[in-house]
Parts: C-alpha cells; structure tokens; sequence
C-alpha cells in the first residue's frame, strides 16, 4: 500500500520457492527433460510426437528463441563450439544418419549426453560415446548468448540494458556465481534501496515503523524514501519490507522518484486493456508506457496485481532515470 485512501492486497507470502536453473542452458534441458519418453514422429513438432530439430525448435521457444525448422537449418545458425567446450543447452548435430550430411540434431544436456528425439526410444538421453551416435558427430553449435556478466539473461532480452546500466552503477546486484535471478520478486525494502540509491537522500530520523528497526538493513532507505513522500506505510504503523511489490505499486513509486509528467501517457494508456480511465493507479500505470524505450512495457495489459520481478523492476527504475 502507497497509502492508507488506496489500499493494494499484496500476494500472500510464499511457502514454498521454485528453484530455477542456475543459466538458461540448464533451463533449457531442464524443460526438455519433460518429454523424455514422447514418441519420435517423422515432422512432428509438438508434445505429440517430434522428430529431432521439431523437438530443438519447440524446446528452445520456451525461452523465446526461434530456430529454423530443419537440422541442416539450425547448423547454419549460432558459433560453433568445440566438443570439448559444450555447456548445457548447446545444439549438437550428427551427420549421416537417415541420409548423407547434416540429418540430427540435439540438446546438450552436460555429462557427455544429449537430449534429442531418437527413432528407437523417442525423446531420449544418448551418450556421445554410444557406438552408434560417436561416430556420426558432425559439431556443435552455441546460439545462446548469455551476457558477459550474467549467465541467466539474455544478450538479447529486453531487459538487459537496463540490468547492466543498473549493475554497472551498483544500483541492483546481482548474486554469486554470476546469477542475476531476473525472474525472483523484489520486495517493499528492496524497492526503497534500489531507488536510494540512486536518489541518495539521507533520513533525518530512521525509525518510523514499528516492524522496521534500526538495525533492519533496508532501515535508512526506508527512512528516506519515507519522508521523501515516495512509499507510504500501512494504517497499522508497519512498512511489511520483506512483502513483495506488486507491479502497480512499482509504476507509482517511480511515477514519485521521478517525478513523471502525464506527457502522451493517456495514448498510451488507453492500449492496456486491463486498465480503465478510472482506475486509482492509471496516470503511474500509464507512464510506464509512455516512458518506455526498452519495449518491455508495451504490451497489451499491464498485470498491475502480480509481482513485480528484478528484470522488469530494474527496467521501470532505468526508464524512469531517462526519461525527460
């Protein structure tokens, strides 16, 4: 809640957390593991029934990534890798299989094996020292590219500007081993000390809510952002820091820090069809639209009620930092 006249149900907190694959590679494999025993089928391209780069091409869509239809077509795309260099979720082709040159393809699942669409078992793990597969390898290529600091985002999602820029300005941080958990909520306190710090106001006094102490590592920014007039507390005297924010309340905090005028938002506005005229959050809601410039935000509905993830939370702060 931003406040008290305009309450917000926030989600109800999480029992239970999905772990997600630690790079996209691995999440790529890990779908694919789930059709493990579907039949092969001969220009199949669904749960059904696929046949080998049906099967390539459908599991690499999930992470939005278009592959041509045909083994001989996905050789043609990405950089090739080295046998010795393959990661998890690297394209491997085979050669000479049902017909001379380039006819096989699979999904690297690491360990030595590769998930693939096979005649004999269907979708099947098969090592790439089995007799009959070794000596059909043909190469291997890599049309993921994940950034160079993060190994879960995508060059290529429109996200990632604003992730680096923040990173780099250590607004946001990411995680060990190179993760950035782009798809994790951010929370009431996480959201006042990301936008903090790139006001870098100082409270006058710290405590103001009776579930934030002093000694709460979020205390000053929520102190801050507080008497800056940007998050509100609750009628009951708590701030809830470790709630998640909802994307609605995300557009009205950086419509706040900001300090965003309503420009051309009320066009914009007007194509989210899950947002009325008079719906209490529509000139925030709208301005994330009208300051967009990464495309993120320019879709069809808004979904003000679910939670707001790192990625798309770093990408509102960053549009609201370059808007003029």
């Amino acid at each position: 809640m931003l406040a008290t006249a305009a309450p917000i149900a926030l989600p109800a907190t999480h029992t239970q957390v999905e772990v997600k694959a630690a790079s996209i590679g691995e999440s790529l494999v890990s779908y694919g593991k789930k059709f493990i025993g579907v039949p092969y089928v001969f220009g199949g391209t669904t749960p059904k029934g696929f046949d080998c780069s049906g099967f390539t091409q459908y599991v690499y869509k999930s992470e939005g990534v278009s592959l041509p239809r045909t083994a001989e077509q996905q050789y043609n795309v990405g950089k090739a890798v080295s046998k010795s260099q393959l990661i998890p979720g690297d394209l491997v082709f085979f050669a000479n299989t049902y017909k001379p040159g380039i006819s096989h393809v699979g999904i690297y699942a690491g360990g030595n094996l590769v998930l693939n669409a096979t005649s004999s078992q269907g979708i099947a793990l098969v090592s790439l020292s089995n007799s009959y597969w070794g000596p059909k390898y043909a190469g291997a290529k890599r049309v993921i590219e994940t950034s160079d600091k993060f190994r879960d985002i995508l060059k290529n999602d429109p996200t990632y500007p604003a992730i680096e820029a923040l990173t780099n300005d250590n607004i946001i941080q990411g995680y060990e081993n190179n993760i950035f958990k782009p798809d994790e909520p951010v929370t009431r306190g996480q959201a006042a000390a990301i936008i903090n710090r790139v006001l870098k106001n100082e409270p006058n006094q710290v405590e103001y809510f009776k579930d934030v102490a002093a000694s709460n590592p979020f205390a000053k920014d929520i102190a801050a952002i507080r008497e800056a007039g940007i998050i509100n507390g609750f009628s009951d005297g708590t701030f809830r820091p470790y709630a998640n924010m909802t994307r609605t309340e995300m557009a009205i905090i950086v419509h706040k820090a900001f300090e965003l005028q309503m420009g051309d938002a009320t066009a914009a506005a007007n194509s989210y069809s899950d947002v009325s005229p008079s719906n209490w959050a529509y000139e925030p809601i709208a301005a994330m639209k009208a300051i967009d410039t990464t495309g993120v935000f320019k879709t069809s509905k808004y979904n003000g009620s679910t939670r707001a993830s790192r990625a798309i939370f770093s990408t509102a702060i960053y549009n609201g930092m370059n808007a003029k």
